[in-house]
Formats: C-alpha cells, structure tokens, sequence
C-alpha cells in the first residue's frame, strides 16, 4: 500500500519504508504539515521512490542491528546513502541513531560487538547507564526513558538551527529509547535533554537534521518541525 498527497508537481517527501518504523504515524504527520502545500507526500516502498524525492524522512523503530539489516534486505539502501549526500534529510528515533558510525547495541551472544551504522555523523550510541540515580521525586530513573521531557536547543555560538525556528527553546517531546547519540564533534548536536544526565536529542550535519524524539508524537511542536523541513533549504 502506498500513501500520497497533496501532488504537488515534483515537490515530494518520501518517508522511507523498509519495514522498520512507526511509518503511518510519521507519514500523517507529514501529510498534516503539508496539508495546503505544494507538496506530494508518499509512504515509499520502492528505492526509485526515494531517488526522485525533494526531501527525505528516515525513521526506525525497534532494535538498530535490525534496522540495519532491513536497509540492506529491503533494497533502500543505495538511495537512502544518495538521499543523505545530496538532499534534505530528516532521521528519526531509531532513524537518528543509524546516522552516527556505531552502536553499542547488538543481539546477546554477540561479545559485545554492538552494530555498525551509516557514518554519516560521526559518534557513537551508547546504552543509559542510570543505576542507582533518582530523580528530583526520589523516584528511579527508569530505562527506556518513556514519555515527554525538555528540548534545549544547542548553538554552539552562532544562532540554533533553522529547523528550531517557532519552536520555543526547552519545549517538550515524546521519548522511547534507551540509547542516545554522542557525537565525536559537539557542533553536531543541536538540541540537548536531561535525564540522569545530559546527552544529545537532535543533531545536526549540512543537510540532514535529525531527533531522537518522536515528533509525529509531540503535538504542535513535533507538527512545528516537520513543516519547517518542508521548506528548510541547507
């Protein structure tokens, strides 16, 4: 099955299906930021689908070694890596962690190997090590972090990034993982949370942009950034 929207005449935004990722969720809410707009939306199943988009949305969802392997099986691949080199791309959740070199997350029995990612951001994804910390209520830190917590946006001395635009600094998203993103260069985390520690929500490179968050699951502000990458041009 596929999805489509509002044609919009060779304006469109994939949101890549490889068979990982919470796709009509993400696919409606892109639609719903596009409604009015020039803009074709389309749940791609297929890699030409992908090469022919303007814009490109990855998510994941689940284990990364298996998102991973369904990039490669599913064929998408090649046009996901041609997407990050040469247009606007969105990563999220899972979507986001795929983007750095290496994950400590593996499958037991696998010696601690981990998975690796697609390097196009230079990190690591590390597991929350939150043993034996409570919060502010006493209460433990649980893991995953489920629920909503605080944005801040990151500059790093110049201006927050362009897809922050209208979203106030500290806003709160929806969070269900329980590993993060540490970038090797600190310029490339552009949103920051707290819990237990801090560690990099969004983060940033050229042309993609990227959350560990969910959007589609954060109300108007998560709606806020899928419109500002419809027209975000890095």
């Amino acid at each position: 099955m596929n999805i489509r929207a509002n044609k919009g005449g060779g304006n469109t935004v994939a949101v890549v299906d490889y068979g990982m990722g919470n796709l009509r969720s993400v696919t409606n809410a892109v639609m719903a930021a596009a409604r009015g707009l020039d803009i074709e939306v389309v749940w791609a199943r297929h890699p030409d689908e992908v090469m022919a988009a303007q814009r490109v949305v990855l998510p994941g969802q689940g284990a990364i070694r298996d998102c991973m392997r369904e990039l490669h099986d599913s064929g998408m691949y090649p046009a996901v890596i041609h997407a990050l080199a040469n247009k606007p791309v969105m990563g999220v959740c899972v979507g986001m962690q795929m983007l750095l070199d290496h994950s400590q997350e593996g499958h037991p029995g696998d010696a601690g190997q981990g998975t690796p990612c697609l390097g196009q951001i230079h990190g690591e994804v590390i597991k929350f090590d939150l043993a034996g910390q409570t919060q502010a209520d006493g209460s433990r830190f649980k893991v995953p972090q489920m629920g909503w917590n605080q944005v801040y946006q990151t500059s790093h001395g110049v201006t927050p990034h362009p897809m922050w635009d209208g979203v106030p600094d500290g806003s709160y998203f929806y969070f269900v993982h329980s590993f993060y993103a540490k970038p090797s260069d600190a310029r490339h985390s552009v949103g920051e949370t707290d819990y237990g520690q801090r560690f990099s929500s969004a983060i940033a490179r050229d042309n993609i942009f990227a959350t560990q968050f969910h959007p589609e699951k954060s109300s108007e502000h998560g709606l806020s950034l899928y419109r500002n990458f419809l027209h975000w041009n890095p």
